[in-house]
């Protein structure tokens, strides 16, 4: 994913796995200006409060806009976005290889896109790189 204001700032999930028939793992690398970021091993599971499509693809839903800023997160990777006046979405992200060292690094990385058309390819392309796992619990509108 490149930023609509500056493309040379990118995130980009790729190396997908399936740890286990209720999570899915994916390797996170991002750039900016001067800064290259890589983790291994950011997963998600079944049972995390949010999937990372899903949350996404409710940014996309409200593309006229949210007041308060709204947050994803799992072991190594954090997402925060915000609604900005002209229909964009600051979207930062964080990522941190330990979460339970404190003398280790952090790297952020904020990109920008348009509420509506942008954010909702956003949430395709998540949709397709992080299925649902295997042996996630259907949901009701599936049954």
């Amino acid at each position: 994913m490149r930023c609509s204001e500056d493309p040379d700032t990118s995130v980009r999930l790729h190396s997908r796995y399936f740890p286990d028939d209720y999570g899915v793992g994916f390797a996170v690398e991002a750039r900016a200006d001067q800064l290259q970021a890589a983790i291994q091993g950011v997963e998600v599971w079944v049972w995390d409060d949010a999937w990372l499509p899903d949350f996404v693809a409710r940014l996309a839903a409200d593309y006229r806009g949210w007041s308060e800023e709204r947050v994803w997160q799992t072991n190594h990777l954090s997402l925060r976005a915000t609604f900005h006046s002209g229909g964009h979405v600051m979207l930062t992200w964080n990522l941190h290889p330990w979460t339970s060292r404190s003398d280790t690094w952090e790297a952020t990385i904020t990109t920008w896109l348009e509420a509506g058309e942008q954010m909702s390819a956003l949430a395709a392309d998540l949709h397709e790189f992080l299925p649902m796992p295997p042996g996630a619990p259907r949901r009701a509108a599936e049954v």
